[in-house]
């Protein structure tokens, strides 16, 4: 069985109910699964993962896109969807890594686990800004 992310991430066409999995047709192909991931990482070397749903603190399976790599997280914190949380610790200073690029730096440390926003870290892109 395939586990495949919902929703745009892999570009889905069309999802519907089969005997009681989830049903996706990707590219034209149809592809059964019995879960749908908590969260997706775009890289296998990625140090943040991103929520796929509300997410409470828990033990969470998710993906990587480029890879299909099946995952495991352990989460400190509730993750709202779409935000992000860390999948290693990181230091004050640390890059942190994701679509397999620099996209932030740590702004106080991380904790594996942690919720990863503005609060605790700052874009790369604007390196001199401070969160």
């Amino acid at each position: 069985m395939e586990f495949l992310p919902k929703q745009s991430s892999l570009h889905i066409l069309q999802e519907r109910a089969v005997d009681g999995d989830i049903g996706y047709i990707r590219y034209g192909k149809e592809v059964t699964m019995a879960k749908v991931p908590d969260f997706l990482l775009h890289h296998d070397g990625d140090s943040v993962a991103v929520a796929n749903d509300d997410l409470q603190p828990g033990t969470l399976e998710g993906l990587s896109v480029k890879e299909q790599t099946k995952h495991t997280a352990v989460l400190n914190h509730a993750i709202p969807l779409g935000h992000k949380f860390a999948l290693k610790d990181h230091a004050e200073g640390e890059a942190i890594i994701k679509y397999g690029i620099k996209v932030g730096i740590a702004s106080q440390p991380i904790k594996k686990g942690d919720y990863v926003h503005t609060h605790n870290m700052r874009s790369y892109r604007w390196e001199a800004s401070r969160a």
